[in-house]
């Protein structure tokens, strides 16, 4: 078992349905990550996210366009739904289908987000990849194998 270099997502009608490629070959993921709201009853309500993630053909992140949409208490779910719209409609023509990505974290509003890689907790555990913040898709090994957990 080993750190993956790559990594398939297939795609599929829940958390991959707008993953693919563009008309000029770029591989895409959008997708909608959250940070869970507290349940400890501190006051802590969470936020959510649209992130669009761009590829090389290589499967390298290119660039990632994320809007910090606020707490999912006072979510104005009509705009969560244009400015994604707006994110798929950026894209132009698209082919739904795999893709094969390599794994990375970025910082933005103080969170970190990507696929991002946690090694073995101890000599039983095994490597994930993990789609954050929310940890919403986890994909082990064997890396090509497009499926996930949720």
């Amino acid at each position: 078992m080993s750190r993956p270099d790559l990594i398939a997502i297939e795609h599929d009608d829940y958390h991959a349905e707008h993953v693919g490629q563009t008309a000029d070959g770029k591989q895409f993921f959008l997708t909608t990550p959250f940070v869970p709201s507290s349940t400890g009853g501190g006051g802590g309500g969470g936020g959510e996210y649209i992130a669009l993630y761009l590829f090389d053909t290589a499967g390298n992140l290119l660039e990632a366009r994320i809007d910090e949409l606020g707490q999912r208490a006072t979510l104005d779910r009509a705009e969560r739904r244009r400015l994604y719209e707006a994110h798929l409609n950026e894209l132009g023509e698209v082919t739904y289908q795999r893709i094969n990505v390599a794994p990375f974290a970025l910082e933005r509003f103080g969170t970190t987000f990507g696929l991002v890689v946690r090694p073995p907790y101890d000599d039983e555990d095994v490597w994930a990849v993990e789609m954050q913040p929310g940890n919403y898709m986890a994909f082990f090994e064997p890396w090509d194998s497009g499926i996930y957990d949720t």
